[in-house]
């Protein structure tokens, strides 16, 4: 596992050492335990571990938006935040999930791997946090994979993101399609789309993709709404006003 990890961030383009690996085997074996009493993945074999969490994770690296301050919206079993930490200890990471028994799980992996300095591990929803003036507007970059769709997750990340900052969003195949429907939405949030960067995930198959959005105006006051279809209505109207 170890060598996969060196050999796949060689390929993928991304200085790893054999002590931030071993950090990552030490995380892999914790989530399989806790994965027996917690729903963190469905993806338990080590290859598709590595390939489909960890390497895909260090993604956004390549793009050379990630920030100082990072948060990793509706992380999950920590994808992509807390292998970014791994791989890049100085940033201050914050990790969001609306499921505390999932950030339970974050606060121990961290402590275990000895890399929890530095992550703030945030129980909440993610249009509570939007609204919260001690995260609003605080962050260098918002990340999240694999949560909704653009024009929801837009609504969700972009109030988090500072000026001058950016959003990446983690998508599959049908990242064009979900951007071209998102796109009035992130004009109304104060986002600006730069592209679609493409990620091939070495010793497979898959080609991910990543939405760049900077923010070049803050985002109005009206939002983050809370609740899907008043999100969604709320940006329709804003829009219609522009």
């Amino acid at each position: 596992m170890k060598e996969l990890i060196l050999n796949g961030c060689d390929k993928l383009g991304v200085d790893m050492t054999p002590q931030i690996a071993d950090a990552l085997i030490k995380y892999y074996n914790i989530m399989i335990e806790r994965n027996k009493s917690v729903n963190l993945t469905r993806i338990t074999e080590p290859h598709e571990v590595v390939t489909k969490h960890f390497l895909d994770s260090l993604t956004p690296l390549l793009t050379e938006r990630v920030g100082k301050s990072i948060i990793d919206v509706g992380t999950g079993a920590g994808f992509p935040g807390l292998v970014l930490k791994c791989a890049r200890p100085k940033i201050n990471l914050t990790l969001l999930d609306s499921l505390n028994k999932r950030i339970t799980f974050l606060r121990d992996a961290a402590d275990e791997m000895g890399i929890k300095d530095g992550i703030e591990f945030m129980h909440s929803r993610a249009e509570d946090a939007g609204l919260d003036k001690n995260h609003r507007e605080m962050y260098d970059t918002a990340v999240s994979r694999a949560v909704a769709n653009m024009r929801t997750l837009s609504e969700w990340c972009l109030p988090l993101v500072r000026k001058g900052g950016y959003f990446l969003a983690l998508k599959g195949p049908l990242a064009e399609e979900e951007l071209t429907d998102a796109l009035p939405a992130i004009e109304v949030l104060g986002g600006e789309v730069e592209g679609i960067f493409t990620a091939e995930i070495p010793f497979t198959e898959l080609s991910h993709k990543i939405i760049i959005v900077k923010k070049v105006r803050h985002t109005p006051t009206m939002f983050p709404r809370k609740g899907k279809k008043a999100t969604e209505i709320a940006v329709e109207k804003a829009y219609k006003r522009k």
